[in-house]
């Protein structure tokens, strides 16, 4: 029996049985508009011009206070604006306006940019009922490009434990998801857990928050301080990318390098810039475990005569802790071939 046969008409327009449209995406129309990619990372560009966070997704900044994600995130935004985009700064962690506006003028955002609420607008919407205001203003407007600073702030303001799954989930669906499911580009700045164990895992709180992550999550460690007259360094690392565009620009590591972010104080006017990475360039500060470099593990190892052959052994010898002689063993396995 031809396919038109099969056809209801529901509302005046034909459905297949069983088939409610709306519920499903448009294959068709997709498929219409010419070869189909995967996403690639389209903000805060490295010189190389590979962007490290997406369009339409959530993507999360963690690391250590002071360690350079709120000026990472900045930085990018001043870079869309003055191209043409537009954002929203949700301002959950106290940086205030002058703070904020005062940082995006030093990167270059003209006046008349900063002026037009059709092109950029900031907030310190401080409840529940604030944030469902600012969510359905951006529903309208879909700002290009959105930073949440922070997520350690906003739970809380639902009354959320940061450990709960269920309650980050709760809330991720109410003032992070609508964002991204809009378009925009979603930038979530968020504290690492602190134990040396869990911060390779990602962010404090419950593991939901990195499920949660539909685009990049990367983690920003200091290498030079961040401060007034001068500028810093910090290093990017990459923890998730959902989608693999960003990971394929960079080294072959578990959690490669991705950049590093150099910001540089010009008597007032701030230059920034990503470095990308090159062939084989290991991520430094952030490999750090109890202060010590990847290499200085190796070169102690080296000394032991004879070599190692465990974790235990590594612990007696040197008299290093659980974390420290585990990932010193995870080296010298990986450069001498020790079997697993």
């Amino acid at each position: 029996m031809a396919a038109a046969q099969h056809l209801s008409a529901v509302n005046g327009q034909q459905h297949e049985p069983g088939y409610t449209k709306p519920l499903y995406c448009d294959v068709q129309d997709l498929l219409s508009r010419g070869p189909v990619q995967p996403p690639v990372p389209e903000y805060g560009l490295r010189i190389d011009q590979v962007g490290i966070f997406y369009r339409g997704m959530v993507n999360s900044l963690i690391g250590d206070p002071e360690s350079g994600k709120t000026w990472l995130a900045l930085a990018a935004v001043a870079d869309l604006l003055i191209a043409g985009g537009s954002v929203l700064i949700i301002d959950l962690d106290h940086n205030g306006p002058q703070a904020t506006i005062s940082r995006l003028r030093a990167f270059g955002v003209p006046v008349e940019v900063l002026s037009d609420p059709n092109r950029f607008r900031y907030t310190a919407a401080d409840d529940p009922e604030a944030i469902v205001g600012v969510v359905r203003d951006a529903g309208i407007w879909v700002p290009d490009f959105v930073v949440i600073d922070s997520v350690g702030e906003l739970l809380p303001l639902y009354g959320a434990n940061s450990n709960s799954a269920d309650d980050f989930t709760r809330v991720h669906s109410i003032a992070i998801k609508p964002f991204a499911t809009a378009g925009s580009c979603v930038v979530l700045i968020d504290h690492q857990a602190k134990g040396s164990d869990s911060r390779s895992f990602g962010a404090t709180g419950t593991a939901a928050k990195k499920r949660a992550i539909s685009g990049t999550l990367i983690r920003v460690t200091i290498d030079q301080p961040f401060t007034p007259g001068s500028g810093g360094i910090a290093e990017l690392t990459l923890v998730k990318d959902r989608h693999g565009g960003l990971r394929a620009h960079c080294p072959k590591d578990r959690e490669p390098l991705v950049g590093r972010f150099k910001m540089t104080d010009m008597e007032g006017a701030l230059l920034w810039s990503i470095s990308a990475p090159e062939a084989g360039e290991r991520p430094v500060m952030s490999s750090k475990v109890d202060g010590a470099t990847p290499e200085q593990l190796l070169k102690q190892l080296s000394e032991l005569v004879p070599a190692p052959t465990s974790i235990r052994d590594v612990k007696l010898r040197c008299g290093w802790g659980s974390t420290k002689a585990s990932e010193a063993w995870r080296l010298w396995q990986e450069r001498e071939g020790v079997p697993a």
